[in-house]
């Protein structure tokens, strides 16, 4: 079966509504069946208990409260790099933005203008720079961390379509990072500016960032932004930027010539957040 009838259902399911009643499950606090729902997710996707802080499933009042779990401290050494990986996930890809355009998978490019909600002025400033797209499975840890010291200037909420983004997804839609609901957070670091984007996918209830707290719900129809260049909120490499409720998929951009990437990085590699993910030229 290609991969483009694979997603076929996904056009026709109500996606939409199935978030919905996928973030009400995920908030429910339901005792015992809260913990039964936690023990199926464990047992299905085989995740690593021994690694979270608290690893007894019976404390987590909501599934949400699991799924977002902080993680033993030093389980994650930061790399001495220059940039760190911001996640634990799967590399979908990497590499040059040829001509503003971002490579998602064979066939299928899409331009960091749709990324960035329209905003050609923003994407310019990363016109034949480097992109890294990495896939967050639904066992993986899921905060968000910092791969650089970086000052928050800008957020904003995209809406948009509520696609999976797992890899068969990111075959089969065209453009699909670019189409999805998304928050777009835009910093300035030592090496100039940078963008790290939290998108959405189906039963992902919400996203949300340290320093606002949840972005979606509400979801809106329009763009909303949020401007903080008066604000200084700075956060330091290896530092929580923020977490998904439900997983998904980050993508990050950076300017020309201020990244050379981990040379052992791979599409469909598994990472871990804090390994180095490249240096400064």
């Amino acid at each position: 079966m290609s991969d483009r009838l694979a997603v076929l259902p996904q056009y026709l399911l109500p996606k939409r509504a199935l978030t919905v009643f996928a973030g009400k499950i995920a908030n429910a606090k339901a005792g015992k069946l809260t913990t039964h729902l936690i023990e199926w997710f464990v047992d299905k996707y085989q995740v690593d208990m021994s690694e979270a802080a608290d690893p007894d499933v019976a404390s987590y009042t909501s599934f949400n409260e699991f799924f977002t779990r902080p993680l033993k401290s030093g389980i994650r050494p930061l790399a001495n790099s220059d940039l760190i990986c911001p996640v634990d996930g799967a590399i979908s890809q990497f590499g040059p933005i040829a001509k503003g355009q971002i490579f998602q998978a064979k066939g299928h490019d899409y331009s960091a203008t749709a990324l960035l909600g329209g905003d050609s002025k923003a994407a310019a400033q990363f016109h034949d720079g480097s992109f890294a797209t990495i896939y967050l499975s639904p066992r993986d840890y899921h905060r968000i961390h910092m791969p650089c010291d970086g000052k928050l200037t800008r957020m904003i909420y995209v809406p948009g379509n509520l696609f999976s983004v797992n890899p068969t997804t990111a075959r089969g839609v065209p453009g699909l990072f670019a189409r999805n609901e998304r928050v777009v957070c835009f910093f300035e670091s030592a090496a100039g500016p940078f963008v790290l984007t939290l998108v959405g996918a189906t039963i992902v209830g919400s996203m949300a960032t340290v320093w606002h707290g949840i972005v979606n719900p509400p979801r809106t129809k329009n763009i909303v932004e949020w401007d903080y260049t008066k604000d200084n909120i700075v956060l330091k490499k290896g530092e929580e930027m923020g977490r998904f409720m439900l997983g998904s998929t980050v993508v990050l951009l950076f300017p020309h010539n201020t990244l050379a990437f981990n040379s052992s990085w791979t599409a469909a590699k598994p990472v871990r957040m804090g390994e180095a993910m490249g240096s400064r030229p």
